[in-house]
């Protein structure tokens, strides 16, 4: 049948995947359809394994364009120097905000990564920013992101010397949506909140659901779950750790905050708390 590809044909399959990087290009640099720019640098990255390349259209249509997917890639080669790009947390928290302000289907995983750079200054001239993690962490847990719901609960946990105040009541607020969002750390923080009655009055049936709930989270293995730093009612958890980490890489440092014992993590992760988003 016409215009079907016989794809155990290695000859016309090649044929296809070169016309589709010629069409692709055309579309970017003729057309100059901003989406064209994006299938490009997925094809030249996917298909050709060209780093280099993608990076050069990304960077074209992240700067030219301000497509928000393009920037948000753009940001993530900058954390790791992929492509032969500086590595730089400086440049990639621009590319991570234009991403986030641009809107589109990376929007929410770069507002994400503002807020992780934010919280922890890697990127910041003067260290840590807490309001601008707010910010950013707010608009991330606007749409549904839960780690993001979560360390805007840490953050008001802990509280900043730099002007944001401890306050229980959103804490309670933002671990609740995160624990609505499947965050097992949110449930447990909000678990102990009801139990202590912080930032709410005491409710112990309230605060037996939500540990029941952290304990029966679908990532953690058989056995693990009760003992969860802040399931077991010792202190909270705050920014810093994974949510599929377990007790025996985590210290409670006093009864209100749990930290990490283990900094090794890097790449991906939905349901992590200070992994950026690559």
């Amino acid at each position: 049948m016409a215009g079907l590809i016989n794809f155990a044909d290695e000859n016309e399959v090649k044929q296809f995947l070169d016309n589709l990087g010629v069409e692709y290009s055309f579309q970017c640099y003729s057309e100059k359809d901003p989406e064209g720019c994006q299938r490009l640098a997925d094809y030249m990255e996917g298909v050709k394994k060209n780093y280099e390349s993608a990076a050069q259209v990304l960077k074209h249509n992240c700067e030219t364009n301000g497509h928000g997917e393009s920037c948000y890639k753009l940001g993530a080669y900058h954390i790791t120097g992929k492509g032969g790009v500086t590595e730089c947390l400086k440049t990639a928290y621009s590319c991570f905000i234009r991403s986030c302000n641009a809107g589109g289907k990376k929007s929410v995983d770069a507002c994400h990564n503002v807020g992780l750079l934010a919280h922890d200054g890697r990127a910041m001239e003067g260290g840590p920013d807490p309001t601008a993690a707010r910010q950013y962490y707010e608009k991330a847990c606007a749409g549904g992101f839960a780690p993001s719901c979560f360390n805007l609960s840490a953050l008001f946990i802990e509280g900043n010397s730099k002007g944001l105040a401890p306050d229980m009541t959103l804490a309670l607020k933002y671990a609740n949506r995160a624990c609505e969002l499947g965050h097992v750390w949110g449930c447990a923080n909000a678990s102990r909140m009801y139990r202590l009655g912080d930032g709410t009055e005491k409710d112990e049936k309230k605060a037996e659901e939500l540990k029941n709930r952290a304990k029966g989270a679908a990532w953690f293995r058989e056995g693990e779950a009760a003992e969860i730093c802040g399931v077991n009612d010792y202190c909270y958890h705050c920014f810093g750790l994974p949510a599929h980490v377990a007790i025996s890489q985590v210290m409670c440092v006093n009864r209100y905050i749990c930290a990490c014992t283990n900094k090794t993590w890097r790449g991906r992760s939905k349901v992590g708390g200070d992994l950026l988003l690559v």
